[in-house]
This record gives C-alpha cells, sequence and structure tokens, in this order.
C-alpha cells in the first residue's frame, strides 16, 4: 500500500488494488465503467483507491461466487431493501454447518477393524445411503460426522449385530428427518414469513438471522429433552415387564 502525495492517507494505485483483490486491471474498469465500483480519488491524474473499494470488489467477487451475474449484483448493491452484505450474511447462517466435527477418512481395513469382516459390501452400501460414509475411492471412505461411528461401534462392542443396528439408524434419519421439517417449518411461518411480508426491512435483519442461528441448537435440545423423556418411558415399560416376569418365576421356585 502506498502512501498518497499529501500523506493524509494510505491508497492504493488500480494495479495495487490489482495485486490486492486478485483481479486484473481491466476488470476493475470494467467494474467501474458498470456503476459496481465508487471512484477513485484522483490526485495529480492518478486514481487512488481505499478500503472501501478493496470490500467492494471482495463482495462483488463473493456475490459471483454464490451464483449472481453482474447486472444482479448491480441491482442488490443499489437497493434499499435487499443489501448484499446482509444476503452474504444470510447465506452464511443457512449453510453453516451444525455439527463442529471434522470429517474423518478411514480405510476399509480400519472399518473391518472395528466392526468385524460382517461390515461387507452389502453394509457398507446400506451405511453409504443413511450418510454416514462417503465413498472416496480404493477403498478408502469419508464419515461426516465421526461420532455417529463411534456410537454404532459402541451399540455393536456391547453384544448388538451392526445389521439391527443400521435398520435403527434408518428409523431415527427418517424420524429426524420429519422433525427437522417440522422445526423449520415452525420458523418459516413464524419468523420468516413476517420479515418477507414487511418487504426485509433492513433493521431486522441481526434479529432474524440470529433467530435461525438459533434454530438448530433450539431444536437439538427440544429432541434431546423429548427423547430422554420418552426413553425413560419405553425402557421402564419394557423392563418392567421382564421384572415382573423374573420376579413371578422366583417367586414359583421357593414355593
Amino acid at each position: 500500500m502506498a502512501n498518497s502525495p499529501n500523506g493524509a492517507s494510505q491508497s492504493l494505485t488500480i494495479d495495487e488494488l490489482g495485486r490486492e483483490t486478485g483481479m486484473t486491471v481491466r476488470t476493475i474498469r470494467s467494474h467501474q465503467a458498470r456503476e459496481l465500483l465508487p471512484p477513485p480519488e484522483v490526485r495529480d491524474r492518478v486514481g487512488y483507491y481505499g478500503p472501501e473499494h478493496i470490500a467492494r470488489l471482495r463482495l462483488i467477487q463473493e456475490l459471483q461466487a454464490e451464483g449472481f451475474n453482474l447486472r444482479g449484483i448491480k441491482r442488490l448493491l443499489g437497493a434499499t431493501g435487499s443489501p448484499a452484505q446482509q444476503l452474504l450474511g444470510f447465506g452464511e447462517v443457512v449453510r453453516a454447518p451444525f455439527a463442529a466435527e471434522e470429517p474423518q477418512v478411514f480405510t476399509l481395513e480400519e472399518l473391518i477393524e472395528r466392526f468385524g469382516a460382517g461390515i461387507g459390501p452389502d453394509l457398507l452400501a446400506r451405511v453409504e445411503r443413511l450418510g454416514m460414509l462417503v465413498p472416496l475411492g480404493g477403498d478408502r471412505y469419508e464419515a461426516p460426522v465421526p461420532s455417529l461411528l463411534d456410537l454404532a461401534e459402541e451399540v455393536v462392542s456391547n453384544g448388538v449385530s451392526l445389521e439391527p443396528v443400521l435398520v435403527v439408524v434408518g428409523k431415527m434419519r427418517e424420524r429426524c428427518e420429519s422433525i427437522a421439517r417440522a422445526f423449520v417449518g415452525l420458523y418459516l411461518a413464524e419468523v420468516w414469513k413476517p420479515f418477507a411480508d414487511a418487504g426485509y426491512p433492513e433493521e431486522r435483519w441481526p434479529e432474524v438471522m440470529q433467530s435461525i442461528e438459533g434454530l438448530r441448537p433450539v431444536a437439538a435440545k427440544a429432541v434431546q429433552a423429548m427423547f430422554g423423556l420418552t426413553m425413560t418411558r419405553e425402557v421402564e415399560a419394557a423392563f418392567g415387564k421382564e421384572l415382573s416376569r423374573l420376579t413371578k418365576q422366583a417367586k414359583g421356585a421357593r414355593s
């Protein structure tokens, strides 16, 4: 970054701006001609660009990466009810991964060590359909959420075969999809629709994005709490019958 001739502030020439943003001078001039970029400050016939120009060019790059063409970007940048920065922030919130886990890669040999030789092609295909593993080729698989494999391994180590475990996981996925749709539908109806109907007022973007950010953890807590309550009742109901049966057998043996 070079100092301006009067020393008042740090500025960039168009060549320096191009190096800073990774854009060609031709592209920067094209954006100026399309009125996507504010004009530079001209001193002694030289145009100087500042932080606001860098920010604008990077915003244009991000919007292009989102699939917007330059005509659409110009409309976004000029719109009062749909600011581009808010749109990008909303996109980040929507696409943010729920789990903080890092994917892990396993070889087929490692999977066999964990689950036994019974994990053949058929079971592997079922695990893939459930989304627990993604084939990478060459007997290598990625686990997007490794804790799911850890839990499956723990259940198998407790004496349950892998095949019925996968049946239960499939049922869980179906139920989770239904629950997720219900929560998303709730927020769409109660939070997003009134906001959209009001014309996306700029001052309400922060509260709406905060609400959507909180959707996933709130839903997870609700599911965990309700599952805990339901699981307790199911265990009591199932094993209560077994306890009653064993008690009657013990009484019969003593008589």
